[in-house]
């Protein structure tokens, strides 16, 4: 075992013994206790539903090597790790299997056959798939979004933010087989009822879609915002839609709602665009998640939209 490096010439050009680095031995309780925390912190679930009393004496045991000041601060670590909640479940087909709520909060049960129903049950594209625009190229702003809902658009160019929500609205509806409630106002005043649209024709899937490229064409946020009813945004509920009548204006919808025991309000939300594309579920205000705190203030940032609490909307 070499004790020196070898034979350095100084400054002075003599040559001196130059000691070598020491080197600090493998700690094997140390690299034992950051083991743990790494199980820790990658979520394993059998390993989290450990009581910490376990974790302590492992981590007792395994400190041996360190000093009492290292052993406390790893303790401490593993006693504040975050207990997160898996929140996206890839295999799940619809926003309300997707997605889970954040800790402490539970998802809204809306009455069978509602709007609110009908909007958490919307189908998804398999977990990881891209916007895509309606010409078929791919949504630029991809950190926007952590889901896309499963509906064609029939390669129409005109399907955008209000359309999008005019479309969901209409084929829930239709689905409920209330045709006569399915009536939109256009920019120029005119009410376009379906039934009349129909002339006496039997309601179809297609002429459902004839019906709306007409609506796509003709009405906007400008419309939209006159038809809608405004409502405190303390009130939110799923269905309801953030909208700001303009050209260009925006309209977001929200399609899902959860609260916690004492009373805070998270929602999620989703959009169509420009270019025309997907119906994406917009990432929520943590960058993550899809969810929104309805306490935001007054001004709520989506993803690619800002609107006041005072531009909410319903049906």
């Amino acid at each position: 075992m070499k004790l020196f490096d070898p034979l350095h010439v100084s400054l002075w050009g003599k040559r001196q013994l130059t000691p070598p680095t020491p080197q600090k031995p493998f700690d094997e309780g140390l690299f034992f206790c950051n083991f743990l925390l790494l199980l820790y912190s990658l979520n394993m679930k059998k390993f989290r539903s450990l009581h910490f009393g376990i974790s302590s004496i492992l981590l007792f045991f395994a400190c041996g090597h360190t000093s009492e000041k290292e052993a406390v601060s790893l303790t401490k670590q593993v006693e504040e790790a975050p207990n997160q909640k898996i929140l996206i479940h890839e295999d799940g087909m619809t926003i309300s299997t997707r997605f889970e709520t954040p800790e402490g909060f539970n998802r809204v049960n809306p009455t069978t056959n509602s709007w609110a129903a009908y909007l958490q049950s919307l189908p998804l594209k398999t977990h990881g798939t891209k916007v895509l625009n309606f010409d078929g190229t791919l949504k630029t702003n991809t950190a926007a979004y952590c889901a896309v809902v499963d509906l064609s658009l029939h390669g129409n160019q005109n399907h955008q933010c209000a359309d999008a929500i005019m479309r969901l609205r209409a084929e829930y509806l239709f689905e409920q087989k209330r045709y006569s409630e399915i009536t939109f106002l256009f920019v120029s005043g005119k009410n376009f009822v379906y039934t009349d649209y129909l002339a006496g024709k039997t309601p179809t899937s297609a002429n459902l879609w004839s019906y709306l490229e007409k609506v796509f064409a003709y009405a906007s946020t400008l419309s939209l915002d006159k038809q809608l009813t405004s409502k405190d945004s303390k009130d939110l509920q799923i269905g309801d839609v953030f909208i700001k009548g303009g050209s260009p204006g925006h309209a977001v919808v929200v399609v899902d709602k959860c609260t916690d025991r004492n009373g805070a309000v998270k929602f999620m939300l989703a959009q169509s665009y420009l270019p025309v594309q997907d119906i994406p579920i917009l990432v929520g205000d943590d960058g993550k998640s899809p969810w929104y705190n309805l306490d935001f203030g007054d001004y709520l940032y989506s993803a690619e939209y800002t609107f006041s609490k005072h531009q909410l909307k319903r049906f």
